[in-house]
């Protein structure tokens, strides 16, 4: 320890064995490898609610900080930028990605960062550039430019005698995104800026080649030729997920927005809400269905089919069908389970909750080839699980993969998804409007249909290009809705007029 007093001491040193109080009364101990790696300079976090030992070294942090300053400068100046610039900065976005010779360099990063990842063994689905990846960034980022921005509209209004009150709304701040290899990201996080807002992200290793290339191809020349404040979108450019978490630690953030890994994210968004920064998090999904007494056989096999296309947060995985129709419901289940897996070409993989597993035919017990994202293992195809980890969610690559239950009733279909599920998308089907609206009216969840659940989408549900969707895993959202986009982060002032200057109280 350095420094004369306690209010300035620094941690410069970790010894093995240390000691470190977290949640109050709970201690984590520092082992040899954070020991070693710890020197005068870094930081450490400690997440209050697991006791994990965040190791932020030095530089990384100079590297997240130096973002977030430019960031944080250039909101200072956005206040008197005009909503032209704006819509200027979202066309020329859009105009660099379009044109080949500009967007040649980003495809060549891209190329470089795919092969990177396969030779090391890591799934490429979500990082390739496609075509129409391309064409998606630009859609969106034109889209941006014709969306109202909101800036300074006048939402409320009281009047009083020789004075009145508005509120108003105004751009919340400083943005900060940290999102998995996606290099579509961009168009994604810079929608923020539609609202006056500055956007600083940190995007996984796997495409800060993309990312840099983006940077220097599209992104910067947009904002040169807008004449937005340098910054008003600011890369962390770092490999290093340390860089998220020094960012994510920054009071200066108005909004903490992280997607990727369900375990990552909630580690992230713990990481901010310690530091007081608002979050939203867009990690753990994982769609619910609930087939109840009156479900229509036909739309409750089409639902699961159209449910398991591909996986995102808003896919199907977890089913609960009542007793009372379980003897034809479930082949019509595992007749949506298997088309669904026809389509892509694959076997189906089954989680069958203990006790439940008469069920499920004999077929459907033996191995089989799963199409896993490190390549086809030979495993069961039904296997059972806990009545008590309903709420695991299912990473697959291929195969799709989905847990099954059996319920006594609708109502403890609700109590299991409240209690163990991250409170996402739920979806009942049933043929009894009063029991559509006593579901809707139990269940803890901000996404809530009567068929498929791959609806939950901002731009499929709403026509908005979409930075992500929120549960309510750690509790609901104040304010605003579960879809984030770019009219959705903003705050509000309260603004008097006094046309009475003898007014006084």
């Amino acid at each position: 320890m350095s420094g004369n007093t306690p209010q300035n001491q620094q941690l410069e040193s970790l010894e093995p064995g240390m000691r470190i109080v977290y949640g109050g009364n709970r201690l984590a101990t520092v082992d040899s490898e954070l020991a070693a790696a710890f020197t005068a300079g870094d930081h450490l976090v400690v997440v209050q609610d697991t006791g994990a030992l965040l190791h932020i070294p030095a530089d990384v942090h100079a590297t997240a900080t130096e973002a977030v300053d430019a960031a944080s400068s250039a909101f200072g100046a956005m206040g008197s930028v005009s909503d032209g610039q704006i819509e200027t900065f979202f066309d020329a976005f859009a105009a660099r990605l379009a044109d080949d010779t500009s967007f040649g360099p980003i495809a060549e990063a891209n190329a470089a960062d795919v092969e990177n990842a396969r030779s090391r063994g890591r799934s490429v689905t979500r990082l390739i550039l496609s075509e129409d990846m391309r064409s998606g960034m630009i859609d969106g980022l034109r889209s941006w430019a014709r969306m109202p921005s909101g800036r300074s509209a006048v939402v409320d209004r009281v009047d009083h005698e020789g004075w009145a009150v508005e509120t108003v709304r105004s751009g919340l701040g400083v943005v900060a995104f940290v999102f998995e290899g996606r290099p579509n990201v961009f168009a994604d996080a810079t929608g923020v800026i539609r609202g006056g807002n500055t956007v600083v992200f940190r995007i996984g290793s796997d495409a800060l080649g993309t990312a840099r290339a983006i940077v220097a191809n599209a992104l910067d020349p947009a904002l040169a030729e807008s004449g937005l404040p340098p910054g008003a979108v600011s890369l962390v450019n770092s490999p290093s997920r340390a860089a998220g978490w020094a960012m994510f630690s920054d009071t200066r953030l108005g909004l903490a927005v992280a997607r990727g890994s369900g375990g990552a994210v909630s580690q992230l968004g713990a990481v901010a809400r310690q530091a007081g920064i608002p979050v939203s998090l867009h990690g753990t999904g994982g769609a619910w269905i609930v087939a109840s007494e009156s479900a229509d056989a036909d739309r409750f096999e089409a639902t699961v089919t159209n449910s398991l296309d591909r996986k995102v947060c808003n896919t199907l995985n977890t089913c609960c069908i009542v007793e009372s129709r379980a003897a034809d419901l479930v082949p019509r289940f595992l007749a949506g389970l298997r088309a669904a897996a026809d389509r892509r070409g694959v076997e189906p993989k089954l989680h069958i909750a203990d006790g439940d597993e008469s069920h499920v035919p004999a077929e459907w017990f033996g191995e089989v080839g799963i199409a896993r994202a490190d390549g086809t293992v030979t495993e069961p195809m039904s296997e059972a699980i806990g009545r008590d980890r309903l709420g695991v969610e299912w990473e697959w690559e291929d195969s799709p993969e989905v847990t099954l239950v059996i319920v006594p009733d609708v109502a403890t279909a609700v109590v299991a998804f409240n209690e163990q599920s991250p409170k996402f998308a739920a979806s009942l089907i049933s043929e009894d409007a009063d029991e559509h609206e006593l579901f809707f009216a139990t269940i803890d969840s901000p996404f809530v249909g009567d068929g498929f659940t791959r609806w939950v989408d901002g731009h499929y549900a709403l026509g908005k290009p979409e930075l992500g969707l929120s549960n309510w895993q750690f509790g609901r959202l104040f304010g605003r809705g579960g879809i984030l986009s770019g009219d959705s982060a903003f705050t509000v002032r309260t603004r008097a007029r006094q046309s009475d200057p003898d007014l006084g109280r």
